[in-house]
């Protein structure tokens, strides 16, 4: 994908795609934001960028016109179809420390508007970061052993292509299975190869002073992503809402106040569908954000529960391929003209 933004960019094609095409503005979706650790095998990377390079991303879409709002005034602007100016909104999905100590000096910085949507098990301390768990147990390992319904998976990890091939197979087949399942197995993998799930939560996500810290903040907001971070269309009705109504109702106890906008775990088409979105709106959320690709359009304002995010992905760190991104025009060769991003 990354070559291919770049030659659709390298071509001109994005600077003369119809300006109908970039729609309205973009809500970006972000999750870690940290220096580079050099580390060769890394296949979570593809969840962070840099603090040099969310800098350059504010900059830039500042240069091309875009106004950076908060995620209420972005919503307020797709409602009432204002298409006065462009804007940009920052999210970073989960509640990572790094959201407080190094994205929060670059937004400072910038004088840019940011919302964190926050999975409150974990300043509780109760949800695990499943995914940081299984690459920490295969970077321990020289050789794992998968357990699936289906039979078991043994695989080497001597190397890093070995490692990166395991992650490779091992991640999707996981994500295969019901997300109770999923995490036992991780957690199975995690204690047989010295990975404490629990401390990795203590490491790697804010507790509830820092998001006390961060709500208090006039360039922030704190909005919801669940307590559990479970994919809400793996739950049936009645579970997928209690997930969401827990996280709310820690957050108004922590914080003082109801979350009023949503973001779906994973949010891919797989695990949030027209059922979540129609709860997200039934619970009273002005809004909910998707990890389906794409800009913000006036049609959006329809469908107010499933909007588009452009992700800042740690694998594709190049201005060439934000210019790409922000034309529009991948989104609309990818689909139908008629669709214009409009999931």
């Amino acid at each position: 994908m990354g070559q291919a933004l770049l030659a659709l960019q390298a071509s001109g094609a994005c600077r003369v795609a119809p300006k109908s095409l970039a729609g309205m503005g973009v809500i970006f979706m972000l999750h870690r934001v940290r220096p580079d650790d050099g580390a060769d095998f890394a296949p979570n990377r593809i969840l962070e960028i840099t603090p040099h390079f969310l800098e350059e991303t504010i900059g830039f879409v500042q240069e091309q016109g875009y106004r950076c709002l908060s995620l209420d005034e972005a919503v307020s602007r797709i409602e009432a179809g204002d298409r006065s100016e462009r804007f940009a909104v920052f999210t970073l999905d989960d509640g990572y420390k790094d959201n407080l100590t190094d994205a929060l000096p670059v937004f400072e910085r910038t004088n840019t508007p940011f919302t964190v949507y926050l999975t409150t098990g974990l300043p509780d301390g109760q949800a695990e970061i499943w995914w940081v768990a299984l690459e920490r147990a295969i970077a321990n390992a020289t050789a794992i052993a998968v357990k699936l319904p289906d039979g078991a998976i043994d695989l080497w990890t001597r190397t890093t292509e070995e490692k990166q091939a395991a992650w490779n197979k091992v991640y999707w087949a996981l994500r295969a299975l019901p997300e109770v399942l999923l995490r036992a197995e991780v957690r199975r993998l995690a204690s047989e190869h010295g990975v404490d799930m629990a401390a990795l939560t203590r490491e790697l996500a804010m507790t509830w002073d820092d998001v006390r810290r961060l709500a208090a903040h006039p360039l922030a907001s704190i909005e919801a992503h669940t307590a559990d971070h479970f994919a809400q269309a793996g739950l049936d009705a009645h579970d997928a809402r209690i997930d969401i109504e827990r996280g709310m109702t820690r957050m108004e106890a922590e914080l003082g106040r109801r979350p009023t906008h949503f973001s779906y775990p994973y949010g891919d088409p797989a695990s949030a569908g027209e059922r979540d979105f129609m709860l997200a709106e039934a619970l009273g959320f002005r809004s909910a954000t998707t990890t389906r690709k794409g800009v913000v359009h006036p049609q959006h304002a329809r469908r107010m529960h499933a909007l588009p995010r452009l992700s800042l992905n740690g694998d594709y760190q190049d201005r060439r391929m934000l210019e790409a991104l922000l034309s529009g025009l991948p989104f609309a060769l990818a689909r139908p003209i008629r669709s214009l991003g409009i999931d």
